[in-house]
């Protein structure tokens, strides 16, 4: 699916995975993210294939103009896990609503594990 809107000069359809890769890239960014998971075996078989690019551990979805973001990741042992998480989702919500020009209406952080 994408996210479409519409201007003066026209209709701007932006793809889910463009998206995703700015989310991810966002998320990496961050301070205490020490990887993006995949949520399912499938999604890590795509990445080893290399049918998928840089969206692993990002699930959009789209309703309207709305933007709904899930992000899976493994945090550094020793940070803040609610501190990271709160700091995460400011950052992704404003990159993607910058990128975008829409409203990103919920960004969930799933915590998968710790690293050292």
């Amino acid at each position: 699916m994408s996210v479409t809107t519409n201007n003066a000069y026209g209709k701007i359809s932006i793809s889910d995975l463009a998206i995703a890769k700015v989310a991810s890239h966002t998320a990496m960014e961050s301070y205490g993210i020490v990887e993006m998971v995949s949520r399912r075996f499938t999604d890590s078989l795509a990445v080893l294939l290399k049918k998928e690019g840089n969206g692993r551990g990002i699930k959009v979805t789209t309703s309207g103009n709305r933007i709904y973001i899930d992000v899976y990741v493994i945090m550094k042992y020793g940070v803040s896990i609610n501190a990271v998480a709160e700091s995460l989702k400011e950052a992704i919500k404003y990159k993607v609503e910058v990128f975008t020009g829409m409203i990103v209406d919920t960004v969930n952080v799933n915590i998968i594990g710790v690293k050292l």
